[in-house]
């Protein structure tokens, strides 16, 4: 396990947002979510719930973002990504990626969740801030993201 710093640390009153995400790729594509009302793709995941632990978060966030169930003991933590949390008004962004679950699963929009993509470097442009810097980290760990 590895952390990302982030280069110009902002103090936040709320303090920095914890967050947990899924690093699922396929066919050289990062599996990318964008909620309702937002303009950007991001990362399925989401915040902790009092109680809950970083794999625990995401598995809950997995089945209600795209309906894919995953086993707690099947994730592995990548890395650690520090951003400014996109649309928090600068509130700083502590992020938990994970990798492993199914690989052959069907994600489908939940909830909040306006649509699911399988994105790219092409697609930079669609994506917030700290998925940008997951591209970039994947791509240093030799991981091959289109």
């Amino acid at each position: 396990m590895s952390t990302d710093t982030l280069e110009n640390p902002v103090d936040h009153p709320a303090g920095p947002l914890d967050s947990v995400a899924w690093l699922c790729v396929r066919d050289g594509r990062l599996l990318s979510v964008r909620t309702r009302g937002r303009d950007v793709f991001y990362l399925p995941g989401g915040k902790y719930e009092p109680g809950e632990t970083a794999a625990e978060a995401l598995v809950r966030e997995l089945a209600e973002e795209v309906g894919v169930e995953v086993a707690p003991g099947s994730l592995t933590e990548a890395f650690t990504i520090h951003d400014v949390a996109h649309g928090q008004d600068g509130r700083p962004l502590r992020m938990r990626c994970f990798t492993g679950g199914p690989e052959d699963c069907e994600p489908v929009p939940g909830r909040e969740i306006a649509e699911v993509a399988w994105l790219g470097r092409a697609d930079l442009d669609r994506c917030a801030p700290a998925y940008r810097k997951v591209l970039a980290r994947l791509a240093a760990d030799g991981i091959v993201v289109r």
